[in-house]
């Protein structure tokens, strides 16, 4: 029975390395979260009154609050399903320098996933903008 060279990583080192920053990521899903709904907020509250009378203006209310909320708790079940890509493409790529390949696939995907939850109060802002009279 051999033994696998120390610089191979075994699958239950990629799994422990992986779920050692899963907190790191999930806290950073949650404040990337809270500015979005901010954001899209503050953009609901400035521009709602500049608005035209119409049916359709958005509004902030506790139901859309909880209902967003919700909806985000379920954002985050998928990225974190999502973040098991990470272990996954270390076992099917097999990376020369997994070190530097962890550090590199965990950033691209935690910034990725940060980033994501930016593009709600970018369509609001958007959408606001092209019903505010010229």
């Amino acid at each position: 029975m051999s033994t696998p060279p120390e610089s191979t990583p075994r699958a239950g080192d990629s799994w422990r390395w992986w779920e050692s920053r899963r907190l790191r990521y999930n806290i950073g899903l949650v404040v990337a979260g809270w500015a979005a709904w901010g954001l899209a907020a503050a953009a609901i509250w400035t521009l709602v009154p500049l608005i035209p009378f119409q049916t359709d203006n958005p509004e902030v209310t506790l139901f859309t609050v909880l209902i967003q909320g919700v909806l985000y708790l379920l954002f985050m079940a998928a990225a974190n399903l999502f973040y098991l890509l990470g272990p996954l493409s270390e076992a099917v790529l097999r990376p020369v320098d997994v070190d530097g390949f962890r550090r590199r696939m965990f950033g691209l995907g935690f910034w990725f996933s940060l980033a994501l939850p930016f593009a709600f109060p970018a369509m609001t802002l958007i959408s606001l903008l092209s019903m505010v009279e010229a």
